[in-house]
């Protein structure tokens, strides 16, 4: 299974917004904000990016962080007076 990484694209207007179906998977189209979140493969982000910059209907692409962030948290505690309203049922 390949590693996927999320790109937001920021377009001019939302008539393109259906061509950047060639670029990889969209997965949300904000009509309010006029973005575009779109998965590909991580391997292709850096090349993906410079052809998307390219376009003329396309203001600005950001990648996302998501893969590099760690989401595993050290010394978590769990709160006393939440496991006692765990036990009762609460």
């Amino acid at each position: 299974m390949k590693d996927r990484q999320g790109l937001i694209v920021y377009v001019h207007h939302l008539k393109q917004a259906k061509t950047m179906r060639r670029y990889g998977h969209v997965h949300y189209i904000s009509r309010r904000l006029k973005y575009v979140v779109l998965y590909c493969d991580q391997d292709e982000v850096d090349s993906l990016i410079m052809k998307l910059k390219r376009l003329p209907y396309v203001k600005e692409v950001l990648p996302s962080y998501r893969p590099f962030v760690s989401t595993e948290y050290e010394n978590a505690k769990p709160d006393k007076a939440k496991e006692y309203d765990y036990k009762i049922g609460l």
